[in-house]
């Protein structure tokens, strides 16, 4: 800012920032701390690799049927009440099947993740779109380090793991104290929001058939090529993401006989590498723009993916799982941007991008899980480097719409980034 300007970021504004930071490294916490401890699950219900991609298709499930909706929650809630009460339900799902995993319940280990898949995937939505409101009133892009709070949780969240197990704290300890913590946190957070009814959907022309209505409009975005092919390049970015958090600490103990905590290091080092790439990608994008930056990131991600596949000794696929981090890191983030960027269509846009990347955990444990009873599960993992290499000729529609670029005057946020930070 210059001298004698307005203050750069309200102090609203910049509590609504460190606000949405925090829900998003409170949603990756939780999740982490469930996916570090995946082979201790295995053990405990004693499944076939197949039969886990069928309890993990459980929470894919609950995440897909109630994302089409999310726009819709957000609209009639409000961002606040809809990260409190979805935040509260995949709490309240999380800890039933971890409940039930200590009594040897499948079927109730099932229908709690079903539970945390509905909740965690509209407070996903939510929190992305609070946080495209955020970007917006700050003029300057800050999604990927919004995104990097999430990343920031799976690291503590497996960082924790990782010790649990080594140190054998049963996995219902560790589960419950983390998620009553998130929770508290999450209802405190939430409540720093930015006022109800910044995320309203507006009419305008093309909009009149609808009578204005924000429903309308919600769903009119399914309709639109540009909407749709963007939900596909961050399908691809969530499928490379989704498949380390579900596969790669069973990948590393399997593939190379490794013991449990070395897998959920291997996860570490893919979540840290994540991290660090979504604090870089704002420098990046800034300099080569979201289309190079994506073909890049999705580059890294596709020879990752192929050196963890066929390293044949440990350190060599540690290598390829950070390459693979890093190139899984921008895609989800970026493609959130890129569904925002006529913020009268956000809630809806932001929907349907949301609901197609949330479709890569719907098919991907599956599929992967399948394949893996005959390849194993390192070999399986090469299977994600197609869509990724598909989505490299999709980048282009990223491209930021010519009211989403940047405009004279519009005031410096730099305070609010660090805020995110």
């Amino acid at each position: 800012m210059t001298a004698g300007a307005p203050a750069a970021v309200p102090a609203a504004l910049r509590r609504a920032s460190w606000a949405v930071f925090a829900v998003f490294f409170l949603s990756g916490f939780a999740f982490s701390g469930w996916a570090s401890r995946l082979p201790t699950v295995r053990d405990a219900l004693g499944l076939t690799p197949a039969q886990m991609g069928v309890l993990l298709l459980s929470l894919a499930a609950g995440s897909v049927v109630a994302l089409p909706l999310s726009g819709v929650v957000v609209q009639r809630l409000g961002a606040t009440r809809t990260v409190q009460v979805t935040g509260s339900t995949a709490v309240i799902g999380l800890l039933t099947a971890v409940g039930a995993v200590s009594i040897h319940a499948q079927w109730l280990t099932a229908v709690g993740l079903f539970a945390y898949g509905v909740g965690t995937a509209v407070w996903d939505a939510a929190m992305n779109l609070e946080g495209a409101a955020v970007e917006q009133r700050l003029g300057r892009a800050v999604m990927p380090r919004y995104h990097a709070g999430f990343s920031f949780g799976t690291m503590g969240g497996a960082a924790i793991g990782a010790g649990a197990s080594a140190l054998g704290v049963p996995l219902g300890v560790h589960l419950s104290v983390v998620l009553v913590a998130v929770l508290v946190a999450v209802l405190v957070a939430a409540r720093s929001f930015l006022p109800e009814g910044t995320h309203a959907a507006h009419a305008d022309g093309a909009e009149a058939g609808s009578a204005g209505s924000g429903q309308g409009s919600v769903f009119r975005a399914w309709g639109e090529r540009r909407t749709v092919l963007i939900g596909l390049v961050v399908l691809a970015a969530a499928l490379a993401e989704g498949s380390a958090n579900d596969w790669l600490s069973l990948a590393v103990v399997d593939g190379f006989d490794a013991p449990e905590a070395m897998g959920a290091t291997a996860f570490a080092v893919f979540v840290t590498a994540m991290t660090t790439m979504r604090l870089l990608g704002t420098v990046l994008l800034d300099r080569f723009g979201r289309v190079t930056t994506l073909r890049i990131t999705a580059g890294l991600a596709f020879a990752g993916l192929l050196v963890f596949g066929l390293a044949p000794v440990l350190p060599l696929a540690f290598a390829g799982v950070l390459v693979w981090g890093a190139g899984a890191a921008l895609g989800f983030p970026v493609g959130m941007s890129a569904a925002a960027d006529d913020p009268r269509r956000a809630p809806g846009r932001i929907a349907v991008v949301s609901t197609l990347g949330y479709t890569a955990f719907l098919a991907g444990p599956p599929l992967l899980g399948f394949l893996a009873d005959h390849v194993g599960y390192r070999e399986a993992l090469l299977a994600v480097a197609v869509p990724t290499a598909v989505s490299l000729l999709l980048m282009g529609v990223t491209r930021p719409l010519p009211q989403a670029l940047p405009q004279p005057g519009v005031p410096d946020a730099a305070g609010a980034t660090d805020a995110a930070n």
